[in-house]
């Protein structure tokens, strides 16, 4: 692919995916785009498991500076989320996320804590570009805050979430999607 391809976009939260009907408020939400190529798998659990093994590692150092303020007021940990069995194909998670829906073309994930719940979403979606049509994957957030501590959270973490997004989604694109064999 080329440069050009690596191009993530910010969007509107796709009106077809289910994370925008997640919650009746929201205290974030964002949606970013990337195209992917006319050979790229479309199992929305499968290109999850791709996007989110792209982490970049200032995103750890990131996520250890994170782990280790909220601890003290009672929040869960990544190590907490990902659990004992995280990884594994046949698990109910991803990274850090728990799989709550998954259906044709989109994959819902997310976390409930006290101080906020939040819905990500990983959507296959064909968009129309020029007169052509092409693939994309399209990532969502919604969160939706409990209480002064997940406000002030979010408002705090917002920027970072953003760039790590957004890094994960270009990295995985220079990374090169997987393809749909040819038995497919």
């Amino acid at each position: 692919m080329h440069d050009e391809d690596w191009s993530v976009a910010c969007v509107a939260l796709p009106g077809e995916s289910r994370v925008a009907r997640a919650y009746a408020t929201t205290d974030l939400a964002d949606a970013y785009a990337v195209r992917l190529p006319n050979d790229a798998i479309t199992d929305p659990e499968l290109l999850a498991r791709f996007l989110f093994s792209q982490q970049a590692p200032w995103i750890a150092g990131l996520m250890r500076i994170r782990d280790a303020l909220v601890a003290g007021f009672g929040l869960k940990t990544s190590g907490q989320l990902k659990g004992p069995s995280a990884g594994s194909r046949n698990d109910k998670r991803i990274s850090i996320f728990k799989i709550y829906e998954k259906g044709t073309h989109e994959i819902l994930l997310g976390e409930d804590d006290k101080h906020l719940d939040f819905r990500v979403s990983v959507l296959h979606q064909t968009r129309t570009v020029a007169t052509e049509s092409a693939p994309y994957l399209v990532v969502s957030t919604v969160v939706h805050c409990h209480n002064l501590l997940g406000r002030t959270y979010i408002r705090l973490i917002a920027p970072f979430h953003r760039l790590v997004v957004q890094s994960i989604m270009r990295r995985a694109a220079r990374a090169g999607w997987p393809a749909l064999s040819r038995t497919e």
